[in-house]
């Protein structure tokens, strides 16, 4: 074999989309905004947040806690995926480990109610960060699925195509299903 034809041979390998995605500049981007979000809106919540509240009528003073605490909670849940995602990109854990551990982090829910009694009246910087929390959300979700679902899927695909004693049972049972139908 040839050194050119062993080159190209090594290059037809799968090559996992979501680890590089994950490993890019990309991520790196992602995880730079992320940590930014979160230091910002602790800055706002802990000093200029915590003035403007105190000013609030009770419906929007019950919003500004409510909301607040979501943004905190989606907040955290989002840098505890960023930095395992980190950690596998620098070798600390591997995909399978940061997968179980991702388990225990909450992307879907935590919405917060822009249309609740009280909204409009929570203070601009607060509502932004929000705005911003869920823009973030939902870009981290987008890459969860790519690096999570497609990793299952093609696990569950290497899985069945790697029995092929159970698929031959399945071909007996169809045949046998097929005759008693008949």
């Amino acid at each position: 074999m040839s050194d050119k034809h062993k080159q190209r041979h090594f290059d037809s390998s799968p090559v996992s989309f979501g680890a590089k995605l994950a490993d890019s500049d990309s991520f790196k981007t992602l995880f730079r905004d992320g940590m930014a979000l979160v230091e910002e809106a602790a800055d706002y919540l802990d000093g200029e947040g915590r003035v403007e509240a105190k000013s609030l009528p009770r419906v929007a003073s019950l919003a500004y806690a409510t909301e607040s605490m979501r943004l905190t909670t989606r907040l955290m849940q989002m840098a505890s995926w960023l930095l395992l995602q980190r950690a596998v990109n620098e070798g600390e854990m591997t995909l399978e480990q940061a997968g179980q551990e991702k388990n225990k982090v909450k992307l879907h829910g935590l919405s917060s109610s822009k249309d609740g009694p009280g909204w409009e009246e929570l203070p601009t910087r607060l509502r932004e960060l929000i705005e911003q929390s869920m823009h973030l959300q939902k870009r981290i979700r987008h890459l969860d699925e790519v690096i999570y679902s497609k990793r299952s899927a093609s696990a569950e695909v290497e899985t069945a195509q790697s029995n092929p004693v159970g698929d031959q049972i399945g071909m007996i049972a169809n045949a046998f299903s097929a005759k008693a139908a008949d």
